[in-house]
Formats: C-alpha cells, sequence, structure tokens
C-alpha cells in the first residue's frame, strides 16, 4: 500500500499488487471509499463507501476529482510492468 496523497483528513492510497481498473482507496477515520479513477464518462466514480460520513465522501470525491490527472500518473507508475525481452 502506498500512501499518494494526504489532504483535509484523508489519505489517499494505491495498493501496488493491485488490480485494473485504475482506483484508489481514500480512508478517512474509520471509513474508507473505493474511487475508480476512470468511471463510465471518463470521470471518477465511486465503486462503495464503508464507515465514512457523507461529509467524508464528498470531500474524498472532490479531492480524487481535483487531483485526477496526478492521481492517473502515479496508478501507472506504479503498476508499471517490467519490459520482457
Amino acid at each position: 500500500m502506498v500512501t499518494v496523497l494526504r489532504a483535509d483528513g484523508l489519505r489517499v492510497v494505491i495498493f501496488a499488487n493491485d488490480h485494473p481498473p485504475a482506483h484508489v482507496h481514500v480512508i478517512a477515520g474509520r471509513g474508507e471509499a473505493k474511487i475508480d479513477l476512470l468511471g463510465a464518462d471518463g470521470r471518477p466514480a465511486l465503486v462503495w463507501a464503508d464507515g465514512m460520513t457523507r461529509a467524508e465522501l464528498r470531500r474524498a470525491w472532490r479531492l480524487v476529482a481535483e487531483q485526477h490527472a496526478f492521481l492517473l500518473q502515479r496508478w501507472e507508475e506504479i503498476h508499471e510492468r517490467p519490459r520482457l525481452g
């Protein structure tokens, strides 16, 4: 698990051995949300949330939307596959 961003009481993490599609986990206190970085319309989309208040969830989605390009770049860097040959 790599913490890629901290802001506004939130911690955004990407798991190194995680699966596509590109997504982040946002942790707030005891709650967590999983947000796809490329939803159906190309913008972030909530996959699920557990234990977060509505205010935390709004902050999480706003942060991911604001940092969208950075988070996509970090996802690619973390999941870069070595080239064979």
